[in-house]
């Protein structure tokens, strides 16, 4: 029988609610919210990297720390602390890594979430959808694939890989990446597929009856 025992999470637009981020990208770029999200909102549905708005916008690509933002409570989505409260208190280890500066870290680990990782690519010197990212984070858990669940927003860098290295995941349909990839084909190959993380119990459950 499979067990789950963590439940580790993307960052961006999965747990963080990243529009503060961008508008500040505008601002900073002297182009409307609305100029730069369209153009970021287009270069994902034609499958391009986002950081090309970097150069579409003609600036160079932006630490956040350069326009002075960091990760605050106010960016979490609604569902982030009482879904994290309830599986800490169910006793599954939590975990976050996603594809971020390493100043990602510590702006996580003042938001007092009950997280055992709490890591970044550019501290690992690891990218989604390397597998060896995967496998880092099952490392760090000394755990293996299988009792791990990886919850992200993105098809390409999030729930694909983590599948392809023996994880569980669930693709959760919130953010830029994951409307627009809940209309990819590659969605028929997701089995759980959730809306709101308050469904993360649900998907765990599923995955033990299964088995």
């Amino acid at each position: 029988m499979t067990k789950i025992k963590a439940v580790v999470f993307d960052q961006g637009e999965t747990l963080v609610n990243e529009t503060r981020f961008w508008s500040s990208v505008a601002a900073y770029a002297g182009v409307p919210d609305f100029t730069l999200f369209g153009v970021l909102g287009g270069l994902i549905e034609r499958r391009e990297n986002h950081r090309s708005v970097f150069s579409i916008m003609q600036i160079e690509s932006v630490d956040p720390g350069i326009i002075g933002y960091q990760i605050e409570q106010r960016d979490l989505y609604p569902d982030v602390i009482r879904t994290l409260t309830r599986l800490h208190h169910d006793g599954y280890i939590l975990g976050s890594a996603g594809n971020q500066s390493s100043g990602v870290e510590g702006e996580m680990a003042n938001l007092g979430l009950p997280l055992a990782l709490n890591a970044t690519s550019a501290g690992w010197g690891l990218s989604k959808p390397d597998p060896a990212f995967f496998h880092r984070i099952a490392t760090e858990l000394d755990l293996a694939p299988e009792e791990i669940l990886y919850v992200g927003d993105r098809l390409d860098n999030d729930v694909l890989p983590a599948l392809g290295v023996g994880m569980h995941a669930a693709f959760i349909r919130r953010g830029p990446w994951g409307y627009l990839h809940s209309t990819w084909p590659e969605l028929a190959e997701v089995e759980h597929q959730i809306t709101d993380l308050g469904q993360v119990p649900q998907v765990i459950a599923a995955i033990e009856g299964a088995s």
